[in-house]
């Protein structure tokens, strides 16, 4: 069976509205990226050294990383010597594969890590701008869709508006906000969070923090300290510190992300407004370079376009045209 065959079965028991929101929230990278890739194996005739030098710069200009991108093409290169592959045709769907096995080699699950006896705490961090509050947001929705009770923490007490910011988010989706005044200490914050989340039989605990203080080592020490002052009430938390990242920002993306080292806790990764930038291939390096399973990805305004990350989804969105003209054959 086809790889792509395979591909469409696997996915075919989601939801046929999932399956169009990563199609259309990818619209742009597919566009920019499936474009030249489809060029480039119509136009090209063999699979040589010039073939294999264009494909790299697509796959750099998409920002899938140059590390990724080399061993990406060394892989490819040692399929094509095994299984003796001439016609460029023939590598469309190994490259689809092997982009599926980058993004889901650690065998990571992109499913929130729950509280089965208690509060779930999730903590979010991540630099200002790159849409963590409007993140939150989102995710108090799509927890309230399911039917819990979910309850927000104004951690980021430093910037400007960031607390009414996140205020006006718990009016739209129905959530109370647990906040201090603008510059109270964020810590303290999470310990009248905790409490209320107590008092209130609450099922989740979305915190927010500050994205910048005055420096790297000032923002791990507050970070530090809302992590003690939390598992002080409830041992097991934060059952999930998810970074936020702005997909649209390409490799600073990645920067950021590598900013936020191992002493952050940092569990799992977010990627937002994915449908606003041609280069999408942003998921797969950072993937590949942070060894952090991507949870959620931002495709869309709507207060739906919060979408859970699924790997296959992800490539089949990408290559939805070529996986349609691809006969159904059998593997030799």
């Amino acid at each position: 069976m086809s790889f792509f065959k395979r591909l469409k079965e696997s996915i075919a028991s989601k939801t046929e509205a999932v399956t169009n929101k990563f199609k259309e929230g990818l619209s742009k990278t597919r566009d920019a990226f499936v474009g030249q890739v489809t060029d480039l194996f119509s136009r090209r005739k063999k699979i040589d050294e010039a073939f294999f030098e264009e494909l790299e710069e697509i796959l750099i200009g998409a920002d899938v990383g140059v590390n990724t991108v080399m061993e990406l093409i060394e892989d490819l290169r040692d399929e094509v010597k095994k299984r003796r592959i001439e016609q460029p045709s023939e590598l469309q769907p190994i490259l689809s594969e092997k982009l599926v096995g980058l993004l889901t080699e650690s065998g990571e699950s992109s499913q929130l890590k729950m509280n089965p006896g208690g509060i779930t705490v999730i903590l979010f961090v991540g630099v200002n701008g790159v849409g963590k509050t409007t993140t939150i947001g989102k995710l108090a929705h799509r927890f309230k869709q399911e039917g819990k009770k979910v309850l927000l923490a104004a951690g980021d007490t430093f910037r400007a508006g960031a607390i009414e910011q996140l205020q006006v988010w718990g009016e739209r989706v129905g959530v109370e906000v647990i906040s201090q005044q603008a510059g109270s200490d964020p810590a303290a914050v999470m310990y009248d969070a905790v409490q209320a989340a107590k008092q209130r039989g609450v099922d989740v605990l979305l915190c927010d923090t500050a994205g910048r203080l005055q420096n790297k080592a000032n923002l791990m020490e507050e970070l530090s300290k809302i992590y003690r002052v939390i598992q002080r009430e409830i041992p097991s938390a934060p059952h999930e510190t998810l970074l936020v990242l702005d997909a649209a920002t390409g490799q600073n993306a990645l920067q950021q992300a590598k900013l936020f080292d191992e002493k952050s806790g940092v569990s799992g990764l977010v990627l937002t407004k994915l449908d606003g930038t041609a280069k999408g291939g942003i998921v797969i390096a950072i993937r590949r370079e942070m060894s952090l399973p991507v949870k959620f990805v931002g495709l869309g305004e709507k207060m739906d376009d919060l979408q859970q990350f699924d790997a296959e989804q992800f490539v089949h969105a990408l290559f939805a045209g070529l996986a349609e003209e691809q006969p159904n054959t059998e593997e030799q």
